[in-house]
């Protein structure tokens, strides 16, 4: 009985075996085959649904990779776009991704691989540096045939057409629609405003109209590009004595100059905002087509011209620690008039300081290098410089410069710095007197994040990019600026120097 119930569910199945044990050899070679077919196509025909299915996922899954250097959401973008935000426009279609290295197993170092400038070049008088510009300029006049022989404080060098280099090139010919400011998304990063944007667009790849060299007195000449935009003079306090531009200018520096782009990268980064705006730019009828430094030209600091100099704070070491301890102009209260207070915002003093030593930037507050040792080689060994250190409270401040509309606060301009000075030679005079530093600068450095935006902020710029020899070249200079901000702030911490926000 409990055979025969085990027996029955099991019975068609063994009679349908026996009865395939019983087909000839042929016929059972077909049924294996035609089974082992339908099962393939029932395998093939899942992995096509399933394959199908993945691909319908959300739109903002499926463009995650295509947006370039930086993430933008697609709400976010849509409610930045309701509330007015400034949006730029992408110069490049293409995607590049900028990764972080977890660990640098060598030490990168920085006088094997950067030249030190020759400072003893500061030297050269205004006749040099005339004769040095003159030459070049002929030497392109005489190529296009243009020439204007009318020479007071200015000379101007008019130009059709100026062959200018780039490093993108086809067959020769550089192509106009490919800018050397690279923006992949539709936004910048976000410490740079919509006009810093412009401003390095216009410098970068605005066709250049007029060459002037503008004397300056005992300083060297300025040689300034007019671009192609012409802008309609204000006729406000803003452009007085504005004779030197009829509309956006840029000022060429010399090529040795290259810290001036790297410093304003810095500013914006650190939420500064006291440079003017740098990028490289190649000329071929300049130094060789070498990458030069060009600033944006501003001629509110200059309200008397160029001739008479920027408008500018003149203050004693003596003088500088006095105001900081009376903290001038702290809470918008006007000091006294025996005071001894300049112009200048007493927090103006702090942003300055904390820039100057993460470049070791010393021909501002110390001129006459006393805070460090100097080579032979640096401009303030010469007599009558170094030896002033003796009487330090009688030492000058110099390149303390504000416009002409705004005096409370600095303009950060002259910016030479140095690479190749070592943690153990750092100018520490740059911190003295200083008790509070601004808390947006230095959470960047805390947060472990600079190396991240620099890389990011420097990007944009091709043509300084390249110059310094790509990622690794921009990686050493960054490894610098890392450094000294480890000890700065340790020596925040070891003096107690308060943080917080300032807003002027």
């Amino acid at each position: 009985m409990g055979k025969s119930r085990f027996y029955g569910p099991c019975f068609p199945f063994i009679r349908l075996t026996s009865s395939f044990r019983r087909c000839p050899l042929s016929k059972r070679t077909l049924i294996i085959a035609t089974v082992c077919a339908v099962y393939l196509f029932f395998v093939v025909s899942q992995v096509g649904h399933s394959q199908q299915h993945r691909d319908r996922r959300p739109d903002t899954d499926k463009y995650r990779h295509t947006r370039g250097l930086y993430h933008l959401d697609i709400n976010d973008t849509l409610a930045d776009f309701k509330a007015g935000a400034n949006f730029v426009v992408p110069t490049r279609s293409n995607v590049v991704y900028i990764t972080l290295k977890s660990k640098r197993f060598k030490p990168a170092n920085i006088r094997g691989t950067i030249k030190p400038k020759l400072r003893r070049k500061e030297r050269r008088n205004k006749s040099s540096s005339s004769a040095f510009t003159q030459n070049k300029l002929s030497t392109s006049e005489r190529s296009t045939g243009q020439i204007n022989t009318s020479w007071t404080e200015t000379r101007d060098v008019d130009y059709k057409s100026l062959n200018i280099v780039q490093k993108s090139q086809i067959d020769g010919e550089a192509d106009p629609h490919i800018s050397s400011i690279r923006i992949y998304s539709q936004r910048a990063p976000p410490w740079f405003s919509a006009q810093d944007v412009k401003s390095m667009r216009f410098l970068a790849d605005a066709n250049i109209l007029r060459i002037r060299e503008v004397s300056r007195g005992e300083l060297p000449s300025l040689l300034i590009f007019e671009g192609g935009t012409r802008i309609s003079p204000i006729n406000d306090k803003r452009t007085k004595g504005n004779g030197v531009c009829a509309g956006q200018c840029g000022v060429i520096n010399n090529p040795v100059d290259t810290t001036e782009v790297f410093a304003f990268h810095l500013d914006r980064v650190l939420g500064l905002n006291r440079t003017l705006a740098a990028v490289s730019r190649k000329f071929s009828f300049l130094h060789d087509g070498q990458a030069c430094p060009v600033v944006s030209w501003d001629a509110s600091l200059y309200p008397d011209g160029p001739a008479a100099g920027p408008a500018t704070v003149k203050l004693t070491w003596g003088e500088y620690q006095s105001s900081l301890k009376q903290r001038c102009w702290n809470k918008n209260i006007s000091p006294k008039s025996d005071s001894g207070c300049s112009t200048i915002h007493h927090y103006e003093w702090s942003k300055l300081v904390l820039f100057d030593f993460l470049l070791q930037i010393h021909n501002r507050l110390d001129q006459s290098c006393c805070g460090f040792r100097p080579r032979q080689v640096d401009v303030c060994v010469g007599p009558g410089h170094h030896a002033v250190c003796g009487d330090q409270d009688q030492v000058q401040l110099a390149n303390i410069i504000y416009r002409q509309h705004d005096p409370r606060r600095l303009v950060f301009t002259n910016n030479k710095g140095f690479f190749d000075r070592n943690e153990d030679n750092l100018d520490f005079r740059l911190l003295e007197g200083i008790k509070e530093l601004p808390e947006q600068a230095v959470s960047v450095l805390r947060s472990n994040r600079l190396r991240e935006k620099l890389l990011q902020s420097l990007f944009l710029d091709q043509t300084y990019w390249e110059s310094q020899g790509g990622r690794q070249g921009i990686d050493k200079l960054i490894d610098v600026i890392e450094r000294r901000a480890k000890v700065l702030l340790t020596y925040i911490n070891a003096h107690g120097i308060k943080v917080f926000t300032m807003n002027v």
